[in-house]
């Protein structure tokens, strides 16, 4: 499966996944824009850990891309609180739920579709912010993710991400659900490479995107090679109605701040 048949399945499943009612999907309220608007709001990178406030560049005014981030989620309420937001997906339903926000709470955005790894419709230092929440697992290579980034960030802008510890794809636990922590697969962990399993093709059937598990050195590493100053992490985990074997034990979810110099 090459990457331009991964990024079609992947934009097919997030429009399913919006049908199903993902919690990653569903748009925010009306109130909740409204306490934006006063300055009052949280938004996450991982599933549950709030942003830190001083994570933040002020956001009246700024050049805001929300990279990966539709759902009618955290993109409305950075536009609610102020800032020029672009939102950025692969997905058109996803999208379309940021674009229901937008017209119901009078919110001036901007949607784009396309690949998180290709930003080329973007001119060079475009953008103050970039809000990347947990999405890059749904990419087979992750590094141009932050060369583009850095690309189209300006001097002294801001990079927030979150990313999943790759430890969770060494377990067959991660897709098959079943309890068990036994160490199954290598890293980095592609599911495409284990396309005649029974457990990926009934991922696929479900129309659940592919994932990769990349590792940390891609993840932060590269952060840093592609010319990032990293001022900021913490770890995160799934929320307790949601957890998983895996989470009795270490946190797998992981947000970074990072600046332009």
């Amino acid at each position: 499966m090459e990457n331009q048949d991964v990024l079609e399945h992947n934009r097919k499943a997030w429009d399913r996944q919006v049908e199903s009612a993902n919690r990653w999907t569903t748009p925010v309220s009306k109130e909740t824009i409204e306490l934006a608007r006063a300055g009052q709001f949280e938004i996450v990178l991982t599933p549950t850990r709030p942003v830190p406030a001083d994570w933040f560049p002020s956001l009246p005014g700024t050049q805001t891309l929300c990279l990966a981030s539709a759902g009618g989620q955290q993109a409305p309420i950075l536009a609610a609180a102020g800032a020029k937001v672009t939102v950025f997906d692969n997905s058109p339903r996803q999208l379309e739920q940021d674009r229901h926000v937008a017209e119901r709470d009078g919110l001036d955005m901007r949607f784009v579709q396309g690949d998180m790894a290709n930003l080329e419709m973007f001119a060079d230092e475009s953008f103050d912010f970039i809000f990347h929440p947990c999405s890059n697992m749904f990419v087979p290579d992750v590094v141009p993710v932050w060369r583009e980034c850095f690309r189209v960030l300006r001097s002294g802008g801001v990079l927030m991400a979150g990313f999943i510890n790759p430890l969770r794809y060494l377990f067959e636990d991660e897709r098959k659900e079943n309890g068990s922590l036994r160490v199954t697969y290598r890293l980095p962990y592609s599911d495409r490479e284990h396309l005649d399993e029974p457990h990926i093709q009934a991922a696929i059937a479900a129309a659940e995107p592919l994932e990769f598990g990349h590792t940390l050195e891609d993840q932060i590493g590269e952060q840093l090679r592609a010319g990032f100053h990293l001022t900021g992490m913490f770890e995160d985990k799934y929320a307790e109605e949601d957890a998983d074997p895996i989470s009795e034990y270490i946190d797998t979810f992981i947000a970074t701040r990072a600046i332009k110099p």
